[in-house]
């Protein structure tokens, strides 16, 4: 299942299925602070990335909440792996890391020359944060982002089930 749009010369798409399995330049895990490959989508991506990409976030040592850092992709498809820490909901200021976390992930992109990036709903799984709300913020940002000249020719939101991926239709619809 998969939505297509055009924004400028971007084309931005959103597809329902596992991140790791995007053929991008960069994949975007939704990283905790200690930047420790746990469960969810960091879990994921550890187990298909091989050791490799913890042992480049270990000599990284973290990033702040709603920061972004960059590792290659070990065994992925895609050669990076922008590691973008979201809020945990409760802990204050929310709507602003996640704003942060999204924008310096595309920053990011920017700055390496990348012509690809996938996101998944960042924070959306054990953090707690609504998917509606991640969906309205994200998309958002991605959408001005994307209205302003950019390198970036194809971004991905890779949503892992319908509910999530019918939100974030849903929102960029009534956002496009």
């Amino acid at each position: 299942m998969k939505s297509e749009y055009k924004i400028n010369d971007t084309i931005l798409l959103l597809v329902k299925g596992d991140i790791t399995d995007q053929d991008v330049d960069a994949i975007v895990n939704a990283a905790n602070a200690q930047l420790v490959l746990g469960s969810g989508v960091a879990g994921t991506i550890r187990e298909k990335g091989g050791d490799s990409i913890q042992e480049e976030c270990d000599r990284l040592g973290g990033t702040y909440v709603g920061g972004a850092v960059m590792t290659g992709g070990g065994n992925l498809k895609a050669k990076h792996v922008i590691h973008a820490v979201g809020p945990r909901m409760g802990e204050g200021d929310e709507d602003t890391k996640l704003r942060n976390a999204t924008m310096n992930s595309l920053l990011l992109a920017e700055e390496h020359d990348l012509k690809s990036v996938a996101f998944p709903a960042i924070s959306t799984g054990v953090f707690g944060f609504p998917v509606g709300k991640c969906a309205e913020i994200m998309l958002t940002i991605v959408v001005e982002f994307l209205k302003r000249p950019t390198k970036l020719e194809k971004v991905v939101f890779c949503l892992w089930d319908q509910d999530t991926y019918s939100i974030f239709k849903d929102r960029l619809d009534k956002l496009i």
